[in-house]
């Protein structure tokens, strides 16, 4: 039995579809929910319990700062007990800014700018040499030391290499009481009226004393004001030039090359900071890359003319300016519209592209007279790149950027920061580096630094380099070893997110709080989920509550208590089926305990597929960490490709492989990482790509709107008798536009009131009932059902309903063999799991027609599913192979890696230690590879 005073107790809970379950959590243990994909995991942990926590929270801020946060609704529970503060580490949380990094989430990157603003090196960029800063009496002691009975002139710059003739200048420095001024290294005095030549660059240092150096009190009182002076004047620099030998030296209160005398600010943190104006590179903003245009998009057939629509931006002619420019510029370079683009000269392009400005005559032969033209063009790459720098319009950006490609950023070589901020460097490292290196490399180096600093550093940064070793160390646990501090958020997976986000929690060391995770295994490795589950051990271990909905063998067997809802999926789910430890789950007789103790399991084919014996090869594929690695996947066969997380598995299959077939078929235009060639496109005639993305994520999506059958059905309505005698059109049974959705709650079947100071509160609307539309669409009936009848049917009500009409059933019996069936046609999207939203988007792909050429790229497509659901799903994948399609899987699963025909293992490790191919064929012939990581576990389940 449960200790009660040591446990979260949830009373009455009736989210979505949970039916008023009541439940004790143990605190300060790993507890795990489980149970089939739909079941109600996710509307305990996070709809009830973490959304209740959430709400508590809010409540104890005042009335005031509530108004701002906006309310938050109470979950539809009775009672919960024993709840501490909760964080929730979901899976859709990371930025998708182009800003934020892998450093700049984890907050390693706010250690590093500090420790490189107090510790680091300066060094000149010019020369190299170590940049030196002086106090004004460093300044006083050295001019002492090296010019004793010296005749020196002190100057203060004021200009450097710049075009002008400066006459203001001349005169504001007479009105400061100076005489003398030393320009391009002569010393002249200053006349009135004076000036220099305004094209040529030009040096100017006012010359505030000259002085012979000595010892005396006097000799040092004038040097220190002349110092002071000079300073003021210089901008913290001054210059001493020895009147003898004309040698120039450099002294500044800033950092400064002792050589050139090029200066630099003193540095903060936000100097390294590519976030801010102070330390951005200013040619990308710190973006790190440029748009830039790409002419072959602007012009992708030159053999067209501009008449035909050679110029794909302007389309085909039109009687519009632009095009009388153009034939303009025709008259003055000879050439017309019609003529082929690759016939028009060189300078004609130039003018057509970038513009220009220019008046000429042309002398009429027939008439005897001459007609004079002005052309004033932008010039179609300038107008193009300047709507995507200044226009407000997301979709005008979104146009021009068709025409651009995205280019490392040439100034800062993708950087990101200023010039002066990399030459600040610690061990011969500047920031930049230090961020491209793998974690596991830059946990080294971090080990190692302590015997390459001086005393003083490591007085200065003992604290920071502890922060962020503790801090890299938490990233190594979580199995992340192989990302860069530099590598994009938008770039991650949703397992890399999280797995992130539970390593900067774990370094924060709070006690006392509940998490929530939501699948951290995605996309991790069998040899990784080791570390993973230690870390949730230790989160546990310095008293914390962690609860995690996994569908994972090895973290179920580890938990110290599981639940398990079930039995089966949607309205047929959201009760407790069995709870307790796992051994006590173990003997339990459900669906999830029978996989665990193997009465239930995946069945090995006998026989592997042959395939139809033609293939496609991809040679010399370099791109991220990939080590020109060549494969040849045999066609007609179920592919996996394995690899611990952080091998190339992604960049070979999604970045390499995927575009460069897409472009094939359906000219896509997003560049392939690089590779040498590609053979066999012409064995399949088209390639479909299904990943992780969620589908529409607003409460008027859902999956009938999502798979398009809802169009189907729409139309089948209007062709009803009633229907057609009303002349009633499809758009009649959209609950998305005026006609015939109920215009009290606006097609949503919910009114929402605002109650100012309280959270929102949703009403069926009272108009239509929750119906969505108005009385007259609801008349129109099919088989005795209205269209809002069809919305609140399950998927498999819907497919005996619609089996005399092909269009529809073949769509909603493809949701049906994907496991989808206790799904209703009209379910909100926003209530949809993420299992749940990809199996609806394999759905849709899997319900067009298929040619038995196809080609499907899944990657990782049992995220979120339990045991069962993965064999209903495997069974779909199973039929498709079956009838002559390739299917490649990008997968960590071993339940699906062992159903596979044909295996691509890359690695070995991840990051820099990944990158080539370790083994390919049938699981039994990767299973006694000994390189292979995942080898080791697929022997385990071939047995």
């Amino acid at each position: 039995m449960l200790d009660k005073d040591n446990t979260i107790e949830v009373l009455g809970a009736r989210v979505h579809n949970l039916k008023n379950i009541d439940i004790s959590i143990p605190r300060e243990k790993l507890v795990v929910i489980t149970g089939l994909s739909g079941s109600g995991k996710s509307s305990l942990a996070f709809d009830t319990i973490y959304a209740e926590g959430q709400r508590r929270y809010v409540e104890t801020f005042s009335a005031y700062a509530r108004q701002f946060l906006g309310g938050l609704e109470r979950p539809d529970v009775d009672k919960i007990d024993g709840l501490s503060p909760v964080i929730a580490i979901e899976q859709k949380t990371t930025s998708k800014s182009p800003r934020s990094t892998v450093g700049t989430i984890t907050e390693i990157y706010d250690f590093l700018r500090l420790l490189y603003a107090r510790g680091a090196d300066a060094y000149s960029y010019n020369t190299g040499e170590k940049m030196v800063s002086y106090s004004d009496e460093q300044i006083k002691d050295l001019i002492i030391q090296d010019f004793t009975n010296k005749r020196i002139n002190i100057l203060a710059p004021v200009i450097r290499a710049r075009k002008g003739h400066y006459g203001e200048l001349f005169q504001q420095i007479t009105k400061q009481g100076f005489l003398k001024v030393r320009v391009n290294g002569d010393i002249l005095d200053i006349t009135p009226g004076m000036k220099l030549d305004r094209y040529k660059t030009h040096d100017i240092e006012i010359v505030i004393d000259r002085i012979v150096v000595d010892s005396s009190p006097d000799n040092e009182k004038r040097l220190s004001e002349s110092i002071n002076t000079a300073m003021h004047h210089g901008e913290n620099v001054l210059m001493i030039l020895d009147q003898d030998s004309n040698e120039v030296r450099y002294f500044s209160r800033n950092l400064m090359c002792p050589s050139t005398g090029i200066s630099y600010q003193n540095p903060e943190p936000n100097l390294f900071s590519f976030n801010s104006p102070k330390g951005a590179c200013e040619h990308c903003n710190g973006l790190g890359t440029v748009n830039e245009i790409n002419v072959k998009k602007i012009i992708p057939n030159p053999k067209l003319s501009i008449k035909a629509g050679g110029f794909l931006p302007l389309g085909e002619y039109k009687s519009s300016w632009i095009f009388k420019q153009l034939e303009i510029i025709g008259q003055k370079y000879d050439f017309k519209i019609t003529d082929a683009i690759e016939t028009i000269s060189e300078e004609a392009m130039e003018m057509i592209l970038n513009g220009g400005k220019e008046k000429f005559t042309i002398n009429s032969k027939d008439l005897g007279v001459a007609r004079d033209y002005k052309i004033d063009f932008e010039g179609i790459a300038n107008f193009i790149k300047n709507q995507h720098d200044e226009s407000g319009s997301t979709t005008i950006k979104r146009w021009a950027k068709e025409f651009m490609d995205e280019l490392e950023c040439p100034v800062c070589e993708g950087s990101r920061l200023k010039k002066e901020a990399l030459f600040f460097k610690i061990d011969e490292k500047n920031i930049s580096e230090l961020c491209d290196m793998d974690i596991s490399d830059l946990t080294k180096w971090f080990h190692d630094l302590n015997s390459h600093l001086s005393d003083k550093q490591k007085h200065i940064a003992s604290e920071v380099i502890k922060e962020i070793k503790d801090r890299l160390d938490f990233l190594m646990n979580v199995g992340l070893d192989y990302l860069a501090l530099s590598r994009s958020s938008k770039s991650l997976s949703g397992g890399e997110a999280q797995r992130i986000r539970l390593a900067t929690q774990i370094g924060s060391q709070l006690v006392g709080v509940l998490y929530i995770l939501d699948e951290p295994s995605i996309g991790l490795h069998q040899r990784d989920n080791e570390k993973l589950i230690h870390s949730l051990e230790q989160l546990r271990n310095i008293g914390n509550s962690v609860i995690v909905v996994e569908h994972d063998k090895d973290m179920i067997e580890r938990a110290d208590y599981v639940i398990d809802i079930g039995p089966k999926a949607g309205k047929y789910g959201g009760e407790i089926i069995s709870k307790g430890t796992p051994t006590e789950t173990l003997k339990s007789n459900t669906i999830t305990a029978q996989y665990l103790n193997g009465k239930m399991k995946f069945e090995i084919p006998k026989k592997r597929r042959e395939g139809n014996g033609k293939s496609l090869k991809l040679s010399g594929a370099t791109g991220n960490n990939l080590k020109n690695v060549s494969i040849e996947i045999p066609l007609g066969k179920m592919i996996c490709v394995t690899g611990v997380s952080g091998s190339g598995k992604s960049t070979l299959i999604n970045e390499t492989l995927y575009p460069i077939l897409n472009a094939y078929y359906f000219n896509g235009v997003k560049k392939p990482q690089p590779y040498k060639k590609i053979e066999g496109l012409e064995h399949i005639d088209k390639v479909i790509d299904i990943d992780q993305s969620p589908i529409g994520r607003t409460p008027r999506s859902n999956p009938a709107t999502y798979t398009e059958v809802f169009t189907e059905i729409r139309n089948l309505f209007t062709m009803t008798s009633e229907s057609m005698i009303r002349g009633y059109k499809a758009g009649r049974f959209s609950f998305n536009v005026k006609g015939g959705r109920c215009e009290t709650c606006q097609g949503s079947g919910v009114r929402t009131i605002e109650m100012n100071f309280l959270p929102d509160v949703y009403v069926e609307c009272e108009s239509c009932q929750g119906k969505r539309f108005n009385r007259e669409t609801l008349e129109i009936r099919y088989k005795g059902k209205s269209i809002s009848d069809v919305l609140d049917m399950t998927i498999d009500e819907a497919v005996p309903f619609f089996e005399n009409i092909p269009k529809i059933h073949r769509k909603v019996k493809t949701l049906q063999d994907v496991g989808l069936g206790y799904i209703t046609l009209g379910q909100q999207s926003t209530t949809l799991s993420g299992g749940e939203a990809q199996r609806i988007k394999l759905a849709g792909e899997l319900s067009k027609k298929d040619t038995g050429n196809t080609f499907y790229i899944l990657d990782e497509p049992t995220t979120g599913l339990h045991f069962e659901d993965i064999r209903v799903f495997m069974e779909v994948i199973n039929k498709l192979v079956d009838k002559g399609n390739t299917i490649l899987i990008i997968e960590h699963n071993m339940d699906v890696i062992k159903l596979a025909d044909h295996i691509i293992d890359i690695g070995p490790e991840g990051g820099k230690g990944g990158g080539t191919v370790v083994a390919k064929g049938t699981p039994e012939e990767i299973a006694n590879n000994k390189k292979s990581y995942t080898a080791k576990f697929l022997k385990k389940e071939l047995i």
